[in-house]
């Protein structure tokens, strides 16, 4: 059940999927609940408060303050938890682009979000990265 953890292979294997939708981070004190019936792409219990990825639509409907408007950019490798440097070397060519990332680690895949108006130039940056620019 585990992934790749050789990096060469997981640069070489990579492909990028672009979600359609607009996240957005949201952050809610502690001790306050989220409003009923969203469904975060991420929650993460901060010690300043929980931290939410929701559609922007979402946070909108539900009148939330967000910041970071952003595109989800899933890489189709199934990396391992335990891959050394892999997320290292795709946010290092992202930066060297002059783009910021935030990735989160799921059990599958890993899951970028980049600047709603950077998205396509990532996807370039990572079409490049996997054919072994």
């Amino acid at each position: 059940m585990g992934g790749e953890t050789d990096l060469a292979a997981l640069l070489a294997g990579m492909s990028a999927r672009m979600q359609p939708e607009t996240y957005v981070f949201v952050t809610l004190a502690r001790g306050v609940r989220p409003p009923a019936g969203l469904t975060p792409r991420m929650q993460f219990m901060e010690a300043e408060g929980l931290s939410l990825i929701l559609t922007r639509k979402e946070a909108e409907e539900a009148g939330l303050e967000y910041s970071f408007p952003c595109r989800m950019i899933t890489l189709d490798v199934h990396s391992a938890l335990e891959a050394v440097g892999f997320i290292a070397r795709v946010a290092t060519a992202l930066a060297d682009a002059g783009m910021g990332v935030n990735p989160v680690a799921g059990f599958y895949h890993d899951h970028l979000f980049v600047p709603e108006d950077r998205a396509e130039d990532a996807m370039t940056v990572l079409e490049g990265l996997a054919r072994g620019g």
